[in-house]
């Protein structure tokens, strides 16, 4: 039985649209807090396999989170500016990132938006001239200290809508010499996330401001741009950008539902670039969103250990077969009628991609390609990915009376082009994955120069606030230090700072850490931290030892928010919370104590866990226990309190070992630099 043919023609029509991208968000999250700690050759792989064009993922666009001192999902980024009279340029590693993409990628357009600020800004409001100004300090610090320029900025992450804000970052903006520095607006994802565009309608001077009309999570049922926005954008001379896409799903469905969705995006509302959260997963398993949607799993940089997962190679139909500044081919874009997707583009030069998915088809579908004259006239290269297989050459196809046919299976995804040089890029030996390695011991001293590490010790993974490398009190060297001074411009709701390490099987382990608090600070240890919260909120499940300066201590289980059931955040944050469990919440004090009081000197703090008995000890001596079967595993880490003070402790000498082993002698290797 001959199959139904379904017809596309690569021709030129008034509805044809300049390519910007398809690419992955780093950040919106301290995604890449542990790929920083990676040994070489392992950290240059990972990056190769996405920014290196024609090899992974490839992609064309990299959006990343401005950092600001505030949770983000997984955790945070530390600010170029804590205070306002603070500036520097080497905070962190989102400028790293960059660097090493635009390194593999000249081509690569960069875009950026900040979810959280510093609390000093606008004297608590986000949308302010503080703000403009903070991010041209941060694109003036990229161009000239690291030779990085931004093409586009956004307003704020999903969190409303501000024209006169938009209207007061183009003109510092302008004035501050980034006039071709498009400004998207408002990257929000509910159902009236295009609303605004009503309100540009009758304010031509924010109209003028916003270059491009930006929104979140436009793939799915009645999720993307109207049809009247679409109309009055195009009238206007404005894209649509997705600036941030989501696609959480397993194995293979995650790659045939990232090509789905950036095909979609494009069909239903004439989105020209797409960017999904996120690239690579450099955080720990316990975090949210440790595995999916990443493209690579980068949870071990102790071992080297990574996996490439399916989705990559979702990114890799579009990223190898495609460059900034093509166009879609309109007419050649459209839904197959026995189901799945197929989208068109071609280069100036004549080249030209057809990108197809049949997700959900019920059979094979024949599809022909009518291939005009003027374009190039073949061979016709064709990839293909299935469940059994991802990203495999298939061969060539010919171009025969100006048109190419291809049977396309269900449940498949195919790249047909007249381009060269792609392929499935990878790397041999991989080292196998390894617990984290006991006993541990970090004194923060051996860092030389911290700016080399972005001012971060290996291994920590910052959820809220920023654990730093700093010069120790009365001039000692070095040590670790929470800096954030004041409660931060949050994106989800707020907590303390804290700061995580190691393994979340550990059980019955003791760990320790030197702390020095000024009048009125506390601090604390954590133990058997085994969640981090759900990514909209990071109130943790774990047990704190805590220390005020005036000699106060507790021993406090901590089981997430007050109230588990409450549904905060966006839709997929919803579900998570109504599927998880149901255990009480808050916070619960097992045990507590007054010791000497010991403010501007070093308190040596330990928790031990042997199976349900916790102790707690200062400086050596038993100062608290009790019996709690609440957290029976988890990471360890390092709290700053923030009553009756916003802290801001020192930290020194940070020991985790099995039960009765001794102290291992300090690290003095620090690790790869970042530069």
């Amino acid at each position: 039985m001959q199959r139904p043919v379904q017809v596309v023609e690569l021709r030129e029509g008034p509805g044809d649209r300049r390519f910007d991208g398809i690419g992955a968000v780093n950040g919106g999250g301290a995604t890449s807090v542990l790929l920083k700690d990676y040994p070489e050759p392992q950290r240059g792989q990972i990056l190769d396999l996405v920014f290196a064009p024609k090899f992974g993922a490839s992609v064309s666009a990299m959006l990343v989170e401005v950092p600001g001192d505030g949770n983000s999902t997984q955790g945070s980024m530390p600010s170029h500016m804590h205070t306002r009279g603070d500036l520097d340029a080497h905070r962190g590693y989102t400028w790293w990132v960059m660097k090493e993409a635009k390194r593999r990628n000249p081509a690569l357009s960069l875009d950026a938006v900040a979810w959280s600020a510093p609390g000093w800004i606008g004297e608590g409001e986000f949308w302010s001239q503080d703000m403009a100004d903070y991010y041209v300090s941060w694109a003036r610090l990229l161009q000239d200290v690291h030779g990085l320029d931004l093409d586009a900025i956004g307003c704020r992450n999903e969190k409303g809508v501000s024209l006169d804000f938009a209207k007061r970052l183009r003109a510092a903006l302008d004035e501050a010499g980034f006039a071709s520095v498009l400004l998207h607006a408002f990257d929000n994802w509910p159902d009236d996330k295009f609303d605004f565009v009503d309100q540009l309608r009758r304010d031509p001077d924010a109209a003028k401001a916003i270059d491009v009309i930006g929104a979140h999570v436009m793939y799915g049922n009645d999720m993307h741009a109207p049809a009247a926005v679409q109309e009055w954008a195009e009238a206007a001379g404005k894209p649509i950008w997705n600036t941030e896409d989501h696609v959480y799903r397993p194995g293979f469905d995650c790659l045939i539902g990232i090509v789905a969705c950036f095909n979609e995006n494009y069909l239903r509302s004439k989105a020209t670039k797409t960017v999904l959260w996120y690239d690579v997963a450099g955080v720990y398993p316990i975090e949210p969103y440790a595995v999916e949607p990443a493209m690579i799993l980068a949870h071990e940089p102790w071992s080297g250990h990574y996996r490439v997962r399916e989705a990559l190679w979702g990114y890799a139909h579009y990223g190898q077969f495609t460059e900034l500044g093509w166009t879609y081919v309109d007419e050649a874009c459209a839904f197959l009628d026995g189901g799945g997707s197929v989208v068109a583009l071609r280069s100036p030069a004549g080249d030209f991609s057809v990108i197809a998915e049949t997700k959900g088809a019920a059979a094979p579908q024949r599809l022909r390609v009518r291939v005009p004259g003027g374009l190039a006239q073949g061979p016709v290269t064709v990839w293909r990915s299935d469940a059994a297989e991802q990203f495999r050459h298939m061969g060539f196809l010919a171009i025969e009376d100006g048109a190419i046919e291809i049977d396309l299976d269900p449940d498949s995804v195919y790249s047909l082009s007249t381009t060269t040089g792609q392929r499935k890029g990878g790397f041999a030996e991989v080292p196998d994955s390894a617990p984290f390695p006991l006993p541990y011991r970090d004194t923060f001293a051996g860092y030389g120069d911290p700016a080399a590490r972005g001012h971060l010790p290996r291994f920590t993974a910052d959820i809220a606030g920023a654990f730093e490398l700093v010069p120790a009190p009365e001039g000692a060297g070095i040590c670790l230090r929470q800096v954030v001074p004041a409660p931060t411009l949050s994106w989800a709701p707020d907590w303390r700072p804290y700061t995580i390490i190691g393994d979340a099987d550990w059980s019955d382990y003791e760990v320790s850490v030197d702390v020095r608090l000024e009048a009125g600070q506390s601090a604390a240890l954590m133990g058997r931290v085994n969640e981090v919260g759900t990514g909209y909120g990071f109130i943790p499940k774990c047990y704190l030892f805590e220390l005020a300066a005036d000699g106060a201590c507790r021993l406090v289980a901590v089981n997430g928010k007050d109230d588990p059931n409450e549904l905060i955040g966006d839709a997929e944050q919803q579900a998570l919370i109504a599927a998880g469990g149901r255990s009480p919440g808050g916070e619960h004090t097992l045990a507590e104590a007054t010791a000497v009081p010991g403010p501007e000197r070093w308190r040596r703090l330990t928790l031990r866990f042997d199976g349900t008995r916790i102790t707690a000890l200062l400086d050596g001596e038993p100062v608290l226990e009790a019996v709690d079967e609440t957290h029976g595993a988890g990471m360890a880490g390092l709290l700053a309190g923030t009553e009756p003070a916003f802290s801001t402790p020192h930290y020194a000498d940070l020991v985790v070992k099995e039960l009765g082993a001794g102290d291992p002698p300090p690290h003095t290797d620090a690790g790869e630099r970042l530069y």
